[in-house]
């Protein structure tokens, strides 16, 4: 057999830039914006727009029952998000909703593929940028077809450490996310970042921009095309407690190097969220499995 998957990758290569060139237009029109979880958790038609525009194509492209997708935007209440070993598309199809609404210029299109759980290829649209990242197991990582590396900075005070404070306004867990972030600036690092999408830091670290990001809340459509990408330009990824990297737990820490990660785990301020495989009863949950 040949390559197997070298046209799914190719495909969602294509499909991410049209899908990007829908995200461009609607941002010149009016946009209407929604609420999922909370006031803080924005949704809008855009999003819903695209997904079904990507599920689509790849429905057409490969044939109906063939393939499986967990999509940000198809959402069904309380049912569970499982990733099985059936060939899976993971799919953020506005990755930076709320950078959407307000017109901060980065967001990103996000595609993943997994077979019998594991991924095989990544792609990732900065359609604002028009960057197109992307990456195949055992291939490399590429900002569009030059090849991209993690930095070589080992010294954690040179760094630059990208996170996020998610959607989740609790006090508790806001009052960690920021003790956690003035523990590593006092390290001292060289600065601290954020994008407001969590695929695109991923990119940074993939391109030796920043040495690092981790995010406890995030789900497995904003990181699992950015897994690839980071893993194939030479980094690692974990969960912030430091065991290995769980593309379901919801929590993740991507790095240059061991020595880096290893470092920023030691400031990390650990609260719980549950899983994107559980059963959930908020809207907040998981997105519904779609066979194809």
């Amino acid at each position: 057999m040949g390559d197997e998957w070298q046209k799914a990758y190719d495909f969602a290569v294509e499909v991410a830039r049209k899908a990007g060139a829908e995200i461009r237009k609607a941002g010149e029109s009016e946009i209407r914006v929604m609420t999922k979880s909370s006031t803080v958790d924005l949704v809008t038609k855009t999003d819903e727009r695209v997904e079904k525009i990507i599920i689509g194509a790849l429905k057409e492209e490969f044939g109906e029952g063939t393939h499986r997708f967990i999509g940000e935007e198809s959402v069904a209440k309380g049912v569970p998000c499982i990733l099985t070993n059936d060939p899976t598309w993971i799919i953020d199809p506005v990755d930076g909703t709320t950078n959407f609404v307000h017109g901060f210029p980065f967001v990103a299109v996000s595609i993943a593929f997994a077979v019998n759980k594991e991924l095989e290829f990544g792609v990732i649209y900065s359609c604002l940028e028009d960057k197109m990242y992307k990456a195949r197991k055992g291939m490399g990582a590429f900002c569009d077809e030059e090849q991209i590396y993690v930095s070589d900075v080992k010294d954690i005070k040179k760094s630059i450490i990208i996170s996020e404070h998610g959607t989740d306004r609790s006090r508790e867990k806001v009052s960690k996310i920021f003790s956690t972030m003035q523990k590593i600036l006092c390290i001292p690092v060289h600065g601290l970042r954020g994008s407001g999408t969590a695929a695109t830091n991923m990119c940074l670290v993939a391109t030796g921009a920043v040495e690092a990001f981790f995010e406890i809340g995030i789900h497995c459509w904003d990181i699992a095309a950015g897994a690839v990408i980071v893993k194939e330009a030479g980094g690692l990824l974990m969960d912030v407690d430091g065991r290995p990297f769980d593309l379901m737990s919801r929590r993740m820490l991507s790095a240059n190097n061991e020595i880096i990660a290893e470092r920023i785990i030691r400031e990390i301020e650990i609260f719980h969220v549950p899983r994107d495989d559980e059963r959930q009863e908020t809207k907040d949950a998981c997105t519904m499995k779609t066979e194809a």
